[in-house]
């Protein structure tokens, strides 16, 4: 089994659109205990069924979920080793913007002893 850690840029850019929508933000958050199916989830939103499959179908594109077939029905389950990918790359911007910060930090205090 091949493990990725690192995204694409064409990855990260289909997981921040997928992600920049509160309804699919709502879909990871219900699949990641347990699956759901796609008419289940329908049933949560005030939307229809055909626009539910939508934002499941970028979730899907994103690699965030995935749809397993169980009969006539299709049980979709957020992805744990995609999101971790994700938040490895929030992680790494998070300490880009932490060593910028410090770095300037440390020139205003080098300022200020002028």
């Amino acid at each position: 089994m091949v493990v990725r850690t690192a995204l694409s840029d064409a990855e990260v850019d289909r997981v921040f659109h997928a992600l920049a929508d509160a309804t699919r933000r709502d879909i990871v958050r219900r699949t990641l205990a347990d699956g759901a199916t796609v008419s289940g989830l329908a049933e949560a939103y005030d939307m229809s069924f055909a626009a539910v499959q939508k934002h499941v179908t970028v979730l899907e594109g994103a690699g965030l979920v995935t749809k397993e077939p169980r009969g006539r029905v299709r049980i979709v389950r957020a992805d744990p080793e995609q999101l971790d990918r994700v938040r490895g790359l929030l992680e790494e911007y998070g300490r880009l913007w932490r060593g910028r910060i410090d770095r300037l930090e440390s020139l205003l205090a080098g300022d200020d002893e002028h």
